[in-house]
């Protein structure tokens, strides 16, 4: 299981690969995470929002994540999504990671529900205790659930012993900076990597990735520089990634991503509904974008 001080660094999100046909490309997915592996990166996060999780079914999400740990071989970390709005599903799932050998879990708050505070905090305790001590990442993205985890709650949610830190995507940098001042020992980790660098320089601890996809060894770099209180540098990094990091959002998650990985040769350009391909005008701007930076 995971030690809290080695969540750090950059993680990354993992996109799915598919066929053409539409099903899991398990091949692509071991090149994937070999290349993953080979670029130093710190840990690895299957089956998020970037995974297309939603659209796969409970036994391709097990084969992926059996896939991942194969091929990792206790290298890294490796932290799945095993969250959704469904509080007793999400225990099923995250014991049937920590089954499997997963280190931690990544839960995202229940996403159309709308809980009030009390019920995110019920919805988290239960679970927590429901698995025995294995550590939970609580993941605040209220741009996709529809409900931000605030800070007093978080406090709340932090005091309960194996949630060990957040995946911060509130894209709020006060209520960011709050929680890494009022909860010293939680591990506060950017869901957003343009916010990467401002948020370790409040202390956190570092990124989960959708970059890193594509640019591992960048991300890696950019987090270390940032560890090594070398500001100047990671500063210089920061703004070099700029661009990629404003046009992987161009489009809904995972879409830019996947595409400009297909655009490299390292996957096929297919997606699962209601993801879509990038309409024309947004490929344009990511492929020269791509090309500005010397990525292709």
């Amino acid at each position: 299981m995971l030690n809290p001080k080695k969540l750090q660094g950059t993680y990354t999100a993992l996109i799915t690969p598919f066929t053409k046909e539409g099903k899991v490309d398990y091949e692509k997915l071991k090149e994937l995470v070999q290349f993953q592996l080979k670029s130093k990166i710190n840990g690895l996060v299957p089956l998020g929002t970037t995974g297309e999780t939603p659209s796969l079914t409970d036994e391709e999400k097990e084969e992926i994540l059996k896939l991942v740990i194969k091929e990792v071989k206790g290298k890294v970390p490796v932290i799945p999504g095993t969250g959704s709005n469904n509080t007793f599903k999400t225990i099923e799932s995250t014991k049937k990671a920590k089954e499997l050998g997963a280190d931690a879990a990544l839960i995202v708050t229940p996403y159309y529900n709308k809980p009030t505070n009390n019920g995110i905090l019920l919805h988290f305790k239960t679970i927590a205790e429901a698995v025995d001590g294995f550590p939970i990442i609580v993941y605040n993205i209220g741009g996709r659930t529809g409900k931000n985890i605030d800070t007093p709650t978080m406090k709340k949610l932090a005091t309960i012993p194996n949630i060990i830190g957040v995946k911060e995507a509130s894209g709020d940098i006060n209520q960011i900076a709050d929680v890494i001042n009022e909860i010293p020992d939680f591990v506060v980790m950017s869901g957003d990597d343009g916010m990467t660098y401002p948020l370790m320089a409040m202390g956190g601890k570092g990124v989960i990735s959708v970059a890193s996809n594509l640019i591992p060894k960048e991300m890696v770099e950019l987090t270390r520089l940032c560890y090594k209180w070398k500001w100047d540098k990671a500063l210089k990094m920061h703004y070099k990634l700029l661009p990629l990091f404003k046009v992987e959002f161009i489009e809904t998650n995972p879409i830019p991503i996947k595409s400009a990985l297909a655009i490299k040769g390292m996957i096929e350009e297919v997606y699962r509904l209601p993801m879509c391909p990038l309409m024309t005008a947004s490929r344009d701007k990511l492929r020269l974008t791509l090309e500005d930076m010397g990525l292709i």
